[in-house]
């Protein structure tokens, strides 16, 4: 997938992509330990640094969704990670995401933390981000 590829999916999967235009995820995928893993319509991108793994987005086409997609994503980037050395890998999620809070349960992701007001919804109202970790080893 191009970055306007990614783009594009991201700006009809989540209501409010603020700051993942294509230019940025350019920005990001040129920083070493950067990766994407995709299927045709779902994408995980993230990056390792020394033994950490992070999620930056994950994304599933609307049209797409409850396919098990994003499952293959998610899986993919953590054996990518693992390959490239991380024992741990975080990632933070909205507060209201139910589905994506269940999906990264299923995964065995576990809450370490919260950052109130992380999130800023089209109306100005913030949402606490809450900060999850799974040990890859």
């Amino acid at each position: 997938m191009t970055p306007e590829d990614i783009a594009a999916l991201y700006a009809r999967a989540v209501p409010y992509p603020v700051g993942w235009g294509p230019d940025d995820l350019r920005k990001i995928l040129a920083h070493p330990g950067a990766f994407i893993t995709s299927l045709a319509h779902a994408f995980a991108l993230g990056r390792v640094a020394a033994d950490e793994a992070e999620l930056l987005l994950i994304a599933t086409d609307p049209d797409h969704r409850r396919t098990g997609a994003a499952t293959h994503c998610l899986a993919a980037f953590e054996d990518e990670a693992r390959a490239r050395g991380a024992v741990t890998a975080f990632l933070e999620v909205a507060e209201s995401n139910a589905p994506a809070r269940a999906l990264y349960a299923a995964r065995g992701y576990e809450k370490v933390g919260q950052r109130p007001g992380y999130y800023a919804s089209a109306d100005g109202t913030k949402e606490t981000a809450l900060i999850l970790r799974r040990d890859l080893t």
